[in-house]
């Protein structure tokens, strides 16, 4: 009888723990401007940005042959400083201005690695304004009132998913304003 009453509060137990570690692991509710699932640049393997959800997010939109293309450099040392911090950077190539993206989602990627090292998580290229522009841009253009007037163009996200501000091709990422915004938000909790 005592055996049968240990084994009985033992599984009853490991059914308790297994299903409070279920409700622990359960994935919060993405938020609308997270809902998007976009082909990354190096393999085209398909990523939701779901996964980013309680990270603070700064949305750029790259071209490889611009006068900003300096700017994959501050984006990668921001991503590198406080990404375990919770900040990460998506990188959206687009063609849009200039025709200053040209080559094929290799090429880029190719160009990204070898010549900045870029770590920050980078997707295929796309459209970024206009009627063509992708579904996380429409919505960010919609939200904000700006829509990106040329590449290096930049969105910043909270941790839930909110909008809090965009910068023009000429803030560097590692702006004064940039910066102290991101160090602000990485210290709220969601």
């Amino acid at each position: 009888m005592i055996k049968r009453l240990l084994s009985t509060s033992l599984i009853a137990f490991f059914l308790l723990t297994s299903m409070i570690g279920m409700v622990h692991a359960a994935p919060a509710t993405c938020s609308p401007l997270l809902s998007h699932t976009f082909p990354r640049l190096q393999d085209e393997t398909p990523q939701n940005l779901c996964q980013y959800q309680g990270k603070v997010i700064l949305v750029v939109n790259t071209a490889s042959y611009c006068g900003f293309t300096s700017q994959y450099d501050g984006l990668e040392k921001l991503y590198a400083k406080y990404k375990d911090q919770g900040l990460v950077v998506l990188g959206f190539p687009s063609n849009d201005f200039g025709q200053q993206e040209p080559g094929s989602n290799k090429e880029i990627a190719d160009f990204c690695k070898n010549t900045y090292d870029v770590k920050f998580p980078m997707f295929a290229k796309s459209s970024v304004s206009g009627s063509s522009a992708n579904p996380l841009f429409k919505m960010l253009i919609a939200k904000t009132g700006t829509t990106p007037k040329w590449n290096f163009y930049k969105y910043l996200i909270d941790r839930n998913g909110n909008v809090i501000d965009s910068y023009n091709s000429m803030t560097k990422p590692t702006s004064e304003s940039i910066v102290n915004a991101i160090e602000k938000l990485l210290q709220e909790k969601i």
